[in-house]
């Protein structure tokens, strides 16, 4: 079983990922994992901190000469502000001086803040933010650098694009080229697919940036060459859409998950909606001339490009602040603000190919095992066997 966890807060040492179930012989590119956290920290509209931690990974196990060894694998992203918050966040427990304390008894509308302090009983919300932010998702992408040589390996590819900021929307689908292209500049402001559209986006978040407010969107993931029967119909944890949906919607300010035109599918006709069900000889396969219900059917894969969207809510930290009540005094105030993004669309856009890989691969190995990639690569080769002789 593939599987990963996470550990680490905003301002604490280090994150931290632990992916297990790989199996031995999956190649691991340092530079590639790097690369992959440089996206995570490119967009327009994000906060200054991207510019002070430069994220890099140090493997601490289950890796040797640039191949995972069939143990877990730990990965670890230092945390550079770190040095900033030492004398306020310390491991032992030693008192900490008046002017380095940083209470925030101030919860923003929309973060975690209220909510986990009314949890825990605390009058202090940094505990619930600290791991609460979405610095967390560094992990993520950490470890989704692991899933997708493996899906490579059986040539699926997983990558994200820009659809939509704030009202600023693509209106049309992307082919899997131009998503290609769109990603090939691992610093890219907006990863929009139409560059017209991606500087009316830009503009917008700089509105926004003027006003010190902040702007959601949505993104889009898209796995490439995925071969149908991974998931499962016979119980409802084991169905691959709900499993990717439930990846997704953990991303810190998703608020909604489309896959496919699964929304406008609920304002349309049956006969609008199902994709018809063709054969091609030269091929010897069945093909769709629709993509609608983007990959996915009966919570398995159908060999169509795997479609899933992300809907972000804007961040919830403003540099305007919204009204609140302080857990102390109960008296009205106006909410914290610590250095935040404007517009984090692209960022997520990273993530959610993170988790989708994650899930795909896990997926993946549940249905075709082997301890070594090899023994993998000959299994998933019979498979292949066993659909051209459908």
């Amino acid at each position: 079983m593939l599987r990963f966890h996470t550990a680490g807060e905003s301002h604490g040492q280090c994150l931290t990922a632990l992916v297990s179930g790989l199996p031995l012989g999956v190649p691991v590119d340092l530079v590639f994992i790097n690369r992959e956290l440089r996206r995570r920290q490119a967009g327009y509209g994000r906060s200054t901190r991207m510019k002070l931690e430069h994220d890099q990974v140090a493997i601490l196990s289950g890796v040797r000469h640039g191949q995972t060894i069939g143990s877990p694998v730990t990965l670890q992203i230092e945390n550079k502000d770190w040095a900033n918050w030492e004398d306020t966040l310390p491991v032992e427990d030693k008192p900490v001086p008046p002017e380095k304390q940083r209470p925030l008894t101030q919860p923003r509308p929309g973060h975690a803040d209220l909510a986990g302090a009314l949890k825990f009983n605390l009058h202090d919300a940094r505990y619930i933010l600290e791991r609460a932010s979405a610095r967390e998702t560094a992990a993520r992408v950490a470890a989704g650098a692991l899933a997708k040589p493996f899906l490579r390996a059986f040539g699926i590819e997983v990558l994200s694009h820009t659809v939509a900021i704030g009202a600023v929307r693509l209106e049309r689908a992307a082919a899997w080229e131009e998503i290609v292209g769109a990603c090939q500049d691992p610093d890219a402001e907006i990863r929009c697919v139409d560059a017209a559209r991606g500087a009316e986006m830009k503009k917008l978040i700089d509105r926004a940036i003027a006003d010190r407010d902040s702007l959601g969107g949505v993104f889009e993931v898209v796995a490439h060459n995925v071969p149908p029967g991974l998931g499962s119909h016979t119980h409802w944890d084991e169905r691959l859409d709900a499993r990717l949906a439930q990846a997704l919607m953990s991303i810190p300010a998703v608020k909604a998950v489309e896959i496919g035109s699964g929304i406008s599918n609920a304002f349309a006709f049956g006969s609008q909606v199902h994709d018809e069900i063709l054969y091609d000889p030269a091929r010897r396969r069945f093909t769709r001339p629709s993509n609608h219900a983007g990959g996915l059917e009966g919570g398995m894969t159908n060999a169509e490009d795997l479609v899933l969207r992300g809907y972000l809510k804007p961040i919830s930290t403003l540099r305007r602040p919204l009204r609140s009540v302080d857990l102390v005094t109960k008296e009205p105030v106006k909410a914290a603000y610590e250095r935040s993004d404007v517009c984090v669309v692209p960022a997520a856009g990273v993530i959610g190919e993170a988790m989708a890989a994650l899930e795909l691969a896990a997926a993946f190995r549940e249905k075709f095992g082997g301890d070594t990639l090899e023994v993998a690569r000959r299994i998933f080769s019979a498979y292949l066997t066993q659909l051209q002789n459908f």
